[in-house]
């Protein structure tokens, strides 16, 4: 499950690439391990031309004490074995936590990459996965936002959105991969107006082309840790390039040569 990102981008690259102004700046700092509680970037459906931050880990308005979920599966309770050619019906429209934010609380969820491992080692063997092309991405998320009972505290979260496996996470040896919205798709997520069966038509897996990874350390597993290190390559990219390493990104704010975009039905959804 996606339970770590990374957020590297500068403020005006971000801004530029979400026709979006960030609305506090002093919260906007680069970010290798976004972990659970953390405050991150994301646009939410009320806000489409501002990026706040909100709190990784989503509890929605009626509970009674907080959730920190991070993750929501699209499929819901279907599809339990994780089978990654699954076509059938997305239950998160469903599921309590859920189904009202995936109604009228979608979000941008801003990434530069994201942290998976196998299954079984989990992050004891992690890889950083990337956009090839270099650019800032979005998540697929939901968000809510609860007020604490003892404090009167208002709290607000989000999850991002999986579907199952591609070739790149497959290749990970992890059965999951978080949803990615296509560029063109972004705004399509966020208006209000967008029919449930469309919203949901963008829960799918992204182009493993467009995407690559390879190792790094295990440090990553403590929340704590911060900082270019962690992004250090500790051996080979799952697809090779010869221009491009996502630690670099912190300085030269380049990412390599640029893919062509590949829409879903190259994937059969």
């Amino acid at each position: 499950m996606c339970g770590r990102y990374v957020a590297i981008s500068k403020v005006k690259a971000v801004e530029k690439r979400f026709s979006a102004l960030v609305e506090r700046p002093e919260l906007f700092t680069p970010n290798t391990n976004i972990g659970i509680g953390t405050l991150a970037p994301v646009i939410t459906q009320e806000h489409s031309d501002r990026i706040k931050h909100y709190q990784f880990g989503f509890t929605p308005y009626w509970a009674k004490k907080p959730f920190y979920l991070f993750n929501a599966r699209s499929e819901g309770d279907h599809n339990k074995e994780n089978n990654p050619t699954y076509r059938g019906a997305k239950g998160i429209t469903v599921k309590p936590a859920f189904r009202q934010s995936i109604r009228s609380k979608r979000c941008l969820v801003l990434a530069d990459g994201f942290i998976e491992g196998p299954q079984k080692e989990r992050l004891s063997k992690p890889y950083v996965v990337y956009k090839r092309d270099g650019a800032p991405f979005a998540f697929a998320g939901l968000y809510d936002t609860w007020v604490n009972p003892d404090t009167g505290e208002m709290v607000d979260s989000f999850a991002i959105i999986t579907t199952v496996s591609n070739k790149i996470t497959a290749a990970i040896d992890h059965h999951r991969s978080p949803v990615i919205l296509n560029e063109e798709d972004e705004s399509i997520w966020l208006d209000p107006t967008t029919p449930l069966a469309e919203v949901t038509d963008l829960l799918f897996p992204y182009p493993a082309e467009e995407l690559n990874a390879y190792p790094i350390s295990a440090a990553i597993k403590n929340p704590r840790s911060n900082g270019p290190e962690l992004l250090k390559p500790m051996g080979q990219r799952l697809v090779t390039e010869y221009d491009y390493e996502i630690h670099t990104h912190l300085g030269l704010q380049g990412m390599g040569m640029t893919q062509a975009r590949q829409r879903k039905l190259d994937l059969g959804f």
